[in-house]
This record gives C-alpha cells, sequence and structure tokens, in this order.
C-alpha cells in the first residue's frame, strides 16, 4: 500500500514542487512509533533551505488534501534528501553513474553486508565496481544504495 501511495502523490504534487523551482527527489509514507510521516524530498543545484522546504509545504498540502490518497492520520514534512541520499529512482541512479556508493545487501557479499564502489551500471541489476572487479547485484538483493562520498 505505501508503495503505491507514495507513487501517487509522487504524480500529483511533482508540477507543483517544479513551479517552485525545485526538483521532486521522493516520497516516503513511513510509521516511526505510533506516528505515520509523509516524507516529501526535495532537491536543488546548491542545496536546499528552509525557505524551499517551506514553500513546498504550502503548495503541496492543499493538493494532497484535496486527493486524499491516506487514510491515517499523518505528518507532512519536507525536507532534503542529505548529501548521502539514498537512491530509489531510475532517475537516481543514471544521474549518479560513476559515483561512490554505499550498498547495504540483505545477504553478505565476500562476509559484508555492505558494499563500497562506484556505480557502474543500472538496468534489472546495479553494477558496482569495486577497483578490482565489476559486481552485479539483483535489485530483489539490496536493501538500499546511498551516495558515499559526493563528488560534485
Amino acid at each position: 500500500m505505501a508503495l503505491a501511495v507514495c507513487e501517487k502523490i509522487f504524480s500529483l504534487i511533482k508540477p507543483a514542487v517544479e513551479s517552485a523551482g525545485v526538483k521532486l527527489w521522493d516520497v516516503c509514507f513511513v510509521k516511526e512509533g505510533a506516528s505515520y510521516f509523509l516524507r516529501v524530498y526535495i532537491d536543488k543545484e546548491g542545496g536546499i533551505g528552509i525557505d524551499d522546504c517551506t514553500n513546498v509545504s504550502h503548495l503541496i498540502d492543499p493538493i494532497i488534501d484535496e486527493a486524499d490518497p491516506i487514510d491515517k492520520s499523518y505528518y507532512l514534512e519536507v525536507c532534503s534528501p542529505g548529501l548521502e541520499r539514498k537512491l530509489t529512482r531510475p532517475e537516481h541512479f543514471e544521474a549518479f553513474l560513476g559515483q561512490k556508493v554505499k550498498v547495504k545487501l540483505y545477504k553478505a557479499y565476500n562476509g559484508s553486508k555492505e558494499i563500497f564502489g562506484k556505480l557502474a551500471g543500472y538496468s534489472e541489476d546495479i553494477e558496482i565496481d569495486l577497483g578490482d572487479q565489476t559486481v552485479k547485484f539483483n535489485k530483489k538483493d539490496i536493501s538500499a544504495v546511498r551516495l558515499d562520498d559526493i563528488d560534485f
């Protein structure tokens, strides 16, 4: 359910977010303790400030309220994806090909559940250049891919 809700909200709010001069990075709906959070991650060249978050929040709140895609009480948070941002969408992987990433695996590879390398490819599998070899991981075997050391 959460993934479908996030995709619906992503599509609904993307035009409004972009009209504010920022890029919609991702939308997540999560439960933390007894509370639910709808997190909208935005980005722009030079970084996101509190005014960007406030402006986008005011733009998207009525859009989400009108569509009413969530049947629970929740908190809306608009924030930056951060420097060690999580890569989740195909456009994220395409934009950061060649960048250093940290891959968290469900099962250990060569004794470790964390792999550090450069993002070498993205299709059915995620390819990581380890320096001496390139390895492929199936997406279902990966719990998260994050930027590790920003080169921008």
